[in-house]
Formats: C-alpha cells, sequence, structure tokens
C-alpha cells in the first residue's frame, strides 16, 4: 500500500514538472508547416507581391465582366445624354402604394438633407446655408420628368454627386416615384391614382431579363420532352 502511495506521488511529481516545461507562447512542432496551413500568409488587399502576377495582389475584373444585379444604362453623361433621357426615359415600375412608401423611406435617407421633406430645396443643408441653389422639383425652369430624376440620380448633376453606387437600380425608380409625386403636390395637381397591377420587379419589366426567362423555360421544357421520350423507348 505504502509502495502504490509512493508511485502516486513519483508520477504526480513527473507530470507537474513535465506540465511545467510547457510554454504557451510558443506552439508546438508542426508536420509540414508549408502545407498544412498552420500558418497561412496573409496578403493586403492592395500590396504589392512577386508571387502575383505585375505584383499587385488586388486584380482587376476579368475584360467583360460586370457586378451580379447590375444592369447598363444606355444613356450617357452628356448634356445630350440628359436630354434624350428627360425625353424618352420611363420608370418601368408600376405606381403602387408599396413602391411609393418605399420610394419616401429611400428619399428621407438619401435626398431630404438637401432636397427638403416636401421637394421644396429647404432640407437642412439649404437652410444651414451649407449647400446652395437646390431647386424645387417643381421649377418650371427645370421641368423634370422621370427620366431626368433618374438620369440625374445615376450620374449626380451639379453639386449633387451621383447615388448608383448607393442604391440599386430597383430603388433609383421608387425614389422617382416619390420625387415626381412631390412634384405634383407642389404644383397643386390632383392626387396620381395607384395602379392596380401586380407590382413587377426591374428583371421582369426588363426586356431582356424576359426574354432569358422565356430563354430558360423553353431549354426546360425541351429537355422534359426529351426525358420524356427516352423513358418511353426504354420501356
Amino acid at each position: 500500500m505504502r509502495n502504490l502511495f509512493y508511485k502516486a506521488i513519483i508520477l504526480f511529481l513527473v507530470g507537474g514538472f513535465v506540465m511545467s516545461c510547457a510554454d504557451s507562447d510558443k506552439p508546438n512542432y508542426q508536420f509540414m508547416p508549408d502545407t498544412d496551413m498552420y500558418e497561412p500568409i496573409g496578403y493586403e488587399a492592395y500590396g504589392e507581391y512577386d508571387i502575383f502576377q505585375n505584383g499587385q495582389e488586388a486584380k482587376l475584373p476579368a475584360e467583360g465582366s460586370i457586378p451580379r444585379g447590375w444592369m447598363p444604362y444606355d444613356y450617357e453623361n452628356t448634356p445630350d445624354g440628359m436630354a434624350n433621357a428627360k425625353a424618352n426615359l420611363n420608370n418601368p415600375l408600376p405606381y403602387t402604394e408599396d413602391n411609393l412608401n418605399e420610394g419616401k423611406q429611400l428619399y428621407t435617407i438619401y435626398c431630404a438633407v438637401c432636397h427638403g421633406d416636401n421637394g421644396d430645396g429647404q432640407g437642412i443643408l439649404a437652410e444651414r446655408e451649407k449647400i446652395l441653389g437646390v431647386p424645387a422639383y417643381d421649377d418650371a425652369g427645370r421641368a423634370i420628368t422621370e427620366g431626368s430624376v433618374y438620369h440625374v440620380i445615376y450620374y449626380g448633376l451639379n453639386t449633387m454627386g451621383s447615388y448608383a453606387a448607393q442604391t440599386s437600380e430597383e430603388e433609383r425608380w421608387k425614389i422617382t416615384h416619390y420625387v415626381m409625386n412631390l412634384k405634383n403636390e407642389l404644383e397643386g395637381g390632383e392626387e396620381i391614382p395607384f395602379e392596380e397591377v401586380k407590382e413587377a420587379s426591374i428583371a421582369e419589366a426588363n426586356p431582356v431579363e424576359v426574354e432569358r426567362a422565356q430563354e430558360n423555360a423553353e431549354e426546360v421544357q425541351g429537355e422534359g420532352a426529351v426525358t420524356g421520350a427516352d423513358e418511353q423507348n426504354n420501356n
């Protein structure tokens, strides 16, 4: 019994000695450190490293690639482009209560600080003279339209910068609905009735997306017909 007690004490002391030799600041031995990613190499996003082509970590997108969800805009950022958009570009989203309310929320976030809650050009920054010359939406000299409103949101104009990076295409059209509604109120026009239609997304309203969806549906139907014929032949 006494020998067992001594053995237990010896084992305890040896274990304590071994544990005391461990250094928490130093890692244990690593097997194949170059391949097991114990110590991954971190690269700065815009750093210069010989391992990369042209020595630059950040790469340009492949030629012809576009961001997910981005749609091309055919009107140039020129006076002629502005005039064409003003005359020919129309809002593809239906004028519904939901679209108008969402447009109001977005307008409050991005536009009201300069243009004012009522679209009269008397936002908080204009009142404090931090920015000057903000026009009211009923300015007869400007005679804004859906196309001109969207064009200015997309590119910016004068002291107003572009909001294309902060908003999606659908959000910009919803803001446009609300801006045109404020213009109508400033002019004392009658309330614009909402459209009694199912709300469509930009993808549904865009002819390119519609055509692409139709092609996909035809491909699926064709694959189903081929599968059905193969099953009949096998039977």
